[in-house]
């Protein structure tokens, strides 16, 4: 690498550096620019939803602005209009705005009673989310009662989404012992309410006295905290923004620290504020005394699908085979990827630009063999980026706008005058999909896609790895209906050497099967072919085209549901098989895999994170077997099991993203990303979103100082939680760029990864059993050497002085594997710990090279010990001492209650706070 592509190097590096994000949104001067809210596809049209929109925004700007110190509101918002509702004049074209980097997405739920608003948020504390999702009855007011005021609402999401903060309720643990006390899971702690249980008999219900659990010293299941209506508390917003009085975050003054919910666990006990003032939105502001202005809104409505393919047929292309990969990756597109209706147009650029084709609509099968014949054949020239966009822009303005519009551009050459068209490109408002083939594509191509919003994809020389068709495959439309997508079932790669077979299994499910195509390629002589359908039929019909070195067969109609099997066989040569599908039906949602790393650079040490997102429509696919193959441009491939088990890289067990850290950097330079998955082995689909960010569902609220109750929130069936979902596929994460990885060998700088799913419970009122998901030697990978574990009385103390803290003895403590469950039982020594202690718990891993991992989780336990009960029969008056809030049932056998344990527990000082 000469000296001026180092220091260009350098520079996209500084361009790129930060979270993958497509999100469009901008602050500027206090305001939030560019926010995109999306109205499904598959919603019925309904004029009065976009209005609703615009009212839940204009509640929550003076909200926002009040709740954050007058520093930050909501100055525009896009609402984008799907394709099939009825055109305007006030409804424009989207110019960088599609679905795929849409901030919210308004869409029915697939679920029953599905109405919780939510954000998907896969990161750490501090992290943006990803999306937040509203539903049409929330938007119309349906649920006011079981969620508050829609942009009341809003801002609590918005929270999520933006700064990366937490809940700070906990639906399944509401109440907690602080020194022998129960308290409400609650911020701040000065929130009051009252306790009940909602209890139902033959159609009616009333409120009932929340009952005491002698073995626990808490309140049984099914006891709620509501709280009251009136009252003068201005905090949090995280707890229950319905409350009238609540206007602001929980700040370090009034936060609760010792509350058992996601915000303390997620974030090292601060409160929201802290970490919404450690973000980049808080460090580039300071607030104003200007009252903010309402939102503006424009209206967008998706349009045809415009696509013009940008293709680099220059001299290197005649290298390595890769112009005969275009043509094999380019007819996939064409035939398959690119959907009905679409407008397709085709320019070549070598030193300059060749118009292959002006733009083509796709109205059958024919048209796409057109384009098809019109892939470059030859290489020969030089590399002139700029060029082939300029002549993009001209074939697409001859018929429409450049805005909304998508240009696909491949390039395998090097190209230092292509930041001379960065402007034209910004104003042009097209989305621009790079495809990076080899080790030497332009660095600056990456800064194309990352300021459009496009995909940015690398493909190696590495036929094996299918990475150019995969890229190509990766391009269905980000605006479509997600039945109209192009979805990938294989994609598979096999050099065969004297004759050897490549076989293997492709599984159609249920939610795919139409327009199911089979593509094979090869690298010098035609293989020879066999499929066979699930019923043992063999498949015939591959359409061979000898030239491009490839075969397809188009299955018509519905593909049959079950197990495909294929067997190639070819002698020294290299093989590969891609199979894709679209929904079999518009009203069934297919399971769709969708992937990403963390960020767009990877600067050594610092690991990355690639995250697979499995859902059908809004459940989550549980228990799939999902592998990432991430491969650098020295060609090497690294597997990595991904996992969904609220631990290591994993933010939340049991949500449908699958997790995993990379650290194995061995160059620096692009590296691609592919995932696959596999359902079959006990996959699950559930009822209900894991309430992980969202607002919290009100229980009841008291009217005339009695507890009205909402219907209770839905649980999760058992008898479709066990559904067993078999389907195969695969999908793109793109690519992304690693720096400042040292030659070989590459030391050990990386530390076992933080626990965070430390839990304790006291056993037999002297022992505490320990259980957490084992971290790595190098975060999730391989074992750590030993642990330290350390505990207090103050969580204060432990957080902030954990090396001062008594430590544990764990030298029986031999750490396992990564990802295993760990379990520890241990007797607290020299502290005391007794009737009424809370003691607080944390852990530290080590490596063999003695580093460290970040301070774990705080885990509590509080000591009770339930008094002893005397046998004699207490007397009428004794018994029917007042005991707030405690039923105690004394028809039990054996129970008796006595004087002494009205006493006990009237020291015992229950409470709600």
């Amino acid at each position: 690498m000469g000296p001026f592509k180092s220091s260009v190097f350098i520079l996209i590096l500084h361009l790129l550096e930060g979270a993958l994000s497509n999100s469009l949104i901008q602050l500027n001067n206090n305001g939030y620019e560019g926010i995109v809210i999306a109205i499904d596809p598959n919603v019925p049209e309904d004029e009065t939803l976009i209005q609703q929109i615009k009212d839940m925004v204009t509640q929550a700007s003076p909200y926002l602005f009040e709740a954050t110190g007058k520093r930050f509101y909501f100055k525009n918002v896009a609402i984008l209009i799907p394709e099939t509702w009825k055109t305007k004049a006030d409804y424009v074209r989207p110019k960088l705005e599609t679905y795929k980097n849409a901030d919210v997405l308004v869409a029915e739920s697939t679920l029953p009673d599905g109405d919780e608003p939510y954000t998907e948020h896969i990161g750490k504390c501090g992290d943006k989310g990803e999306r937040i999702h509203l539903t049409p009855n929330f938007l119309a007011g349906k649920k006011l009662k079981e969620y508050g005021p829609q942009g009341r609402a809003f801002v609590h999401e918005w929270a999520h989404l933006r700064w990366g903060v937490f809940d700070e309720y906990n639906n399944d643990e509401k109440f907690y012992l602080s020194n022998g006390r129960i308290q409400a899971v609650k911020c701040s702690v000065a929130i009051t309410g009252e306790t009940g249980v909602n209890k139902c008999q033959g159609g009616s219900c009333y409120t009932g006295k929340c009952t005491f659990d002698k073995t626990t010293g808490l309140y049984k299941k099914g006891c709620e905290f509501i709280p009251h209506s009136q009252q003068t508390e201005k905090a949090s917003i995280m707890f229950a923004q319905h409350v009238d009085s609540v206007v602001e975050f929980c700040t370090e003054q009034n936060h609760n620290k010792e509350a058992p919910n996601m915000q303390n666990t997620k974030c090292n006990l601060r409160s929201t504020w802290e970490v919404i003032r450690d973000s980049e939105d808080f460090k580039k502001t300071t607030p104003t005394t200007t009252q903010p202005p309402n939102p503006t809104f424009s209206l967008l409505q998706i349009g045809q699908r415009i696509v013009c393919l940008v293709l680099d047929k220059s001299g290197s292309m005649a290298t390595g085979n890769r112009l005969n990969r275009l043509n094999q990756a380019g007819q996939l597109f064409l035939l398959q990827i690119i959907e009905l209706r679409s407008w397709v147009g085709m320019v070549t650029f070598d030193s300059a630009a060749h118009v292959q084709s002006e733009l083509i609509q796709i109205n059958s099968g024919s048209d796409r063999d057109t384009l098809t014949k019109r892939l470059p054949t030859a290489a020969s020239g030089g590399t002139s980026i700029c060029s082939g966009l300029r002549s993009a822009f001209t074939v697409i303005k001859k018929k429409y706008p450049t805005d909304g519009s998508e240009i696909v551009l491949l390039t395998d050459g090097e190209d230092n005058t292509i930041s001379g068209c960065f402007n034209e490109v910004k104003q042009s408002g097209a989305i621009i999909h790079t495809v990076a083939l080899g080790p030497s594509a332009a660095r600056e191509l990456e800064e194309l896609s990352k300021m459009t919003g496009g995909l940015r994809t690398y493909a190696s020389d590495q036929v094996q790895n299918n990475g150019l068709i995969d890229a190509f495959g990766a391009l269905s439309s980000g605006n479509g209906a997600v039945s109209q997508r192009s979805i990938q079932l294989e994609s598979k790669g096999s050099t065969l050497q004297n004759s050897q077979w490549m076989n293997g299994t492709v599984i159609v499910d249920s939610t795919v099967g139409k327009d199911t195509l089979f593509l094979v390629t090869w690298t010098t002589q035609p293989p020879q072919i066999l499929l066979w359908d699930p019923n043992g039929q063999k498949q015939d019909g591959f359409v061979v085209d000898k030239n491009t070195k490839m075969a397809f067969l188009q299955i018509p109609g519905i593909a049959k549901v079950g197990t495909w099997k294929y067997s190639l066989q070819a002698s020294s040569q290299t093989l590969t098989l891609t199979v894709t599908s679209r929904a079999s039906s518009a009203t069934l949602p297919p399971i769709t895999v969708t992937s990403k790393m963390n960020k767009d650079t990877g600067k050594f040490p610092s690991p990355m994170i690639v995250y697979a997102n499995i859902r059908q429509g809004t459940s989550p696919i549980l228990r799939a077997s999902v592998t990432a193959l991430i491969e650098s441009e020295n060609g090497k491939t690294v597997t990595l099991e991904l996992l969904d088990n609220g631990a290591g890289a994993d933010a939340a067990k049991d949500d449908g993203v699958y997790s995993r850290y990379f650290t194995t950097y061995d160059t620096n330079g692009r590296y691609s990303v592919k995932v696959r998955a596999l359902g079959g082995v006990n996959p699950v689909r559930r009822r209900a979103i894991p309430q992980q960010s969202g607002v919290m569902y009100i229980p009841g609220w008291i009217e005339n100082d009695e507890i009205q109750w909402n219907p209770p929130r839905p649980e999760i069936e058992d008898d479709v939680q066990r559904k067993q979902v078999c389907f195969s596929r695969t999908s793109s994460g793109g690519s992304f760029v690693a720096s400042g990885v040292p030659n070989a060998p590459i030391p050990d700088l990386f530390p076992p990864c933080q626990i965070t799913d430390l839990k304790a419970e006291i056993h037999g009122y002297s022992l505490i059993n320990l259980t957490w998901t084992a971290p790595g030697d190098d975060y999730d990978h391989g074992t750590a050497q030993k642990y330290i574990i350390r505990i207090s009385t103050s969580i204060l103390d432990l957080r902030d002085k954990f090396n001062e803290s008594l430590q544990v003895n764990t030298t029986a403590l031999i750490p396992k594997e990564a990802n295993s469950e760990e379990v520890f039982l241990f007797k607290p020594e020299n502290i005391t710990f007794e009737n009424g202690t809370d003691l607080f718990i944390a852990i530290q891993a080590v490596d063999k090279v003695d580093l460290k991992s970040e301070i774990s989780n705080i885990a509590r336990v509080s000591l009770f010990i339930p008094p002893q009960t005397p046998p004699e029969t207490p007397s009428p008056d004794e018994t029917s001492a007042p005991c707030p809030n405690i039923s105690i049932n004394s028809t039990i056998p054996g129970i008796h209650i006595l004087k002494i344990m009205w006493k006990w527990i009237g020291e015992l000082q229950l409470s709600i706070g």
